[in-house]
C-alpha cells in the first residue's frame, strides 16, 4: 500500500486528503499540494482507518491528549475511560504512553476504545520489556526493537514518537555545557541515553533511521521525531543539546519525506514565551515546513497544579506562530498521574488555547465566531451563547447552576446589567441584530 504523500505526488486525491479539505473549508488540491511537499500529515494506518485528522500548514491547530498506566498504577479501565473521556472533550489526537502492567493489552483496549488516530512511544515498551526479559534495561536488543516498533504499527499505531535524532554527537554537547538545571525529562530519551552510553553504542534508530522509515511507511503511520532532550526547565531552553537534536531531528525530517514517510517534528516541553517564535520560525526553516509538535510548551515551572494552564499560555503563542499540534498538559503534571478529570480539564484548556492562537494565526478567517459571540452577548441571547461557545454545555451548566431573578441577565450583575441597560439607552432591539 502506498503512502499518503506518494499518493499525493501521484496526483491523486485520497478520501482522506478529501474528508481534511472539508472539514478545514480549504480545496482539496490545496491538501494535495501540502501533503505532496511534507507541509500536511494526515496520522492513519491502513490496518485500522481512524477517524481522518489534517496536520499541518494552512490547516486548524490541533490537540493531542495523552494517557497511560506506570509502574505504580495499572488500571486498564481507567485508561479506557481517560481515552474516551479525551476524546469525548474534543482531542484530535491520543498518544497511548503506558509503562505499567500488560502494554500491548492497554494498546489494543484504547486503540479499540476510541476513533481518534491513537499514537505512542516504542521505546517506552522496548526498555520495559527487556527489564523483564533481562534484569537490565540496557540489555536491549536492536532486532527487538524493530520487532516492536513493526507489531505496534500492525495494531493501528496512527502516528509514532521515535526518538532518532539522539546521538554520540547530541550527548557530547550535554556533556561539554556541564548537564542542566532540569537535568532530562524524558522517559524514552534517558532510556536511550542510556543504552547507548552502557553499550558504547550509536543510536540504533538514528543509524539504521532508513528502517524506522520503511516500518512505518508500510502502514501509513506518521513518524514523529521525538525530542528526547527536551528542555525540561525553561532556563535550560535553548541549550546547545537541545538545539542540536532539533537540527538532526529536522534534517532527519527532510530524509523521511524523500522516502515516502509522513514526517512530523516535536518541539521542546519547557520554553520562556519570548524564545517561542524564533523557536518555531527555526523548525520550519530547517525542516522545510515539517508540521511541527509542540509539547506545551510549560512557559513557567512554578505552577505544579496549574500547569495546564502555564502550558496553555505557551501553546497559545506557539499556535499563533505557525505550531500544528499541541501536546495538552494536565493539571497533574509534575505530580501524579493523571485522572479522569485532570484530562478532560488538560484537553479543554488546550483547545482554548489552540483557538486563541488561530484566531491570530489566520484573522481573516478566524474571528467571526467571536464576533457572533459578542453580538448574542449584547443582545443577551443566552440559547446562541451556548451555541457558540467552545464547551457549551459547561456553560449552560453554570449558568444553570446559578438562576437570576430575571432570565435575560445572569446573576453576576442582577438589576445592574450593563448590557441590558445600554441596550435600553440605545434603543437597540435585545431579540435581534441592528448592527
Amino acid at each position: 500500500m502506498k503512502t499518503q504523500i506518494e499518493f499525493a505526488r501521484e496526483g491523486i486525491v485520497t478520501p482522506q486528503m478529501a474528508a481534511v479539505a472539508e472539514q478545514e473549508k480549504v480545496s482539496e488540491n490545496y491538501v494535495r499540494e501540502q501533503v505532496a511537499l511534507g507541509t500536511i500529515v494526515i496520522p492513519w494506518n491502513h490496518n485500522r482507518k481512524p477517524q481522518v485528522v489534517g496536520i499541518g500548514k494552512g490547516l486548524a491547530t490541533k490537540v493531542n491528549a495523552s494517557i497511560g498506566t506506570s509502574s505504580d498504577i495499572v488500571d486498564y479501565t481507567a485508561e479506557v475511560c481517560k481515552a474516551k473521556a479525551a476524546e469525548a472533550s474534543g482531542a484530535d489526537t491520543l498518544m497511548e504512553l503506558s509503562v505499567g502492567g500488560d502494554l500491548d493489552r492497554v494498546r489494543r483496549e484504547v486503540i479499540a476504545a476510541v476513533e481518534l488516530p491513537v499514537g505512542n512511544v516504542p521505546l517506552y515498551q522496548a526498555f520495559c520489556e527487556a527489564a523483564r526479559k533481562y534484569g537490565d534495561p540496557n540489555k536491549l536488543d536492536e532486532e527487538m526493537l524493530f520487532d516492536l516498533i513493526e507489531q505496534q504499527c500492525a495494531d493501528g499505531m496512527a502516528f509514532m514518537a521515535v526518538h532518532c535524532g539522539i546521538n554520540l554527537y547530541t550527548i557530547e554537547r550535554l556533556r561539554r555545557q556541564g548537564y542542566r538545571y532540569g537535568g532530562l525529562v524524558s522517559k524514552g530519551g534517558v532510556s536511550m541515553v542510556a543504552w547507548m552510553m552502557a553499550n558504547g553504542k550509536e543510536n540504533p534508530l538514528y543509524e539504521k533511521f532508513d528502517r524506522v522509515c520503511a516500518i512505518l511507511k508500510k502502514y501509513d503511520t506518521v513518524l514523529s521525531l521525538g525530542n528526547g532532550l527536551r528542555a525540561g526547565a525553561i532556563h535550560d531552553s535553548h541549550d546547545r543539546a537541545m538545539v542540536q537534536e532539533l537540527l538532526i531531528n529536522c534534517e532527519l525530517a527532510e530524509l523521511g519525506r524523500e522516502m515516502g514517510c509522513q514526517m512530523l517534528v516535536e518541539g521542546p516541553g519547557h520554553m520562556p514565551l519570548d524564545e517561542i517564535e524564533t523557536n518555531i520560525r527555526l523548525q520550519k526553516r530547517m525542516s522545510g515546513d515539517a508540521p511541527y509538535y509542540m509539547l506545551g510548551p510549560i512557559a513557567s515551572d512554578i505552577a505544579p497544579g496549574y500547569d495546564h494552564i502555564t502550558a496553555a499560555i505557551g501553546a497559545a503563542h506557539s499556535s499563533r506562530f505557525g505550531a500544528d499540534l499541541i501536546c495538552y498538559i494536565t493539571p497533574a503534571e509534575h505530580l501524579a498521574l493523571p485522572n479522569e478529570q485532570d484530562v478532560i480539564d488538560g484537553v479543554k484548556a488546550a483547545k482554548v488555547a489552540a483557538y486563541i492562537g488561530d484566531m491570530n494565526k489566520y484573522p481573516e478567517k478566524g474571528r467571526e465566531r467571536d464576533k457572533q459571540m459578542s453580538k448574542a452577548r449584547r443582545d443577551l441571547n443566552w440559547q446562541q451563547q451556548f451555541d457558540l461557545a467552545l464547551f457549551p454545555q459547561d456553560a449552560a451548566a453554570i449558568r444553570a447552576s446559578r438562576v437570576p431573578e430575571d432570565e435575560k441577565t445572569c446573576t453576576m450583575c442582577g438589576d445592574f446589567c450593563a448590557s441590558r441597560g445600554a441596550g435600553e439607552l440605545f434603543n437597540k432591539d435585545l431579540r435581534g441584530d441592528k448592527i
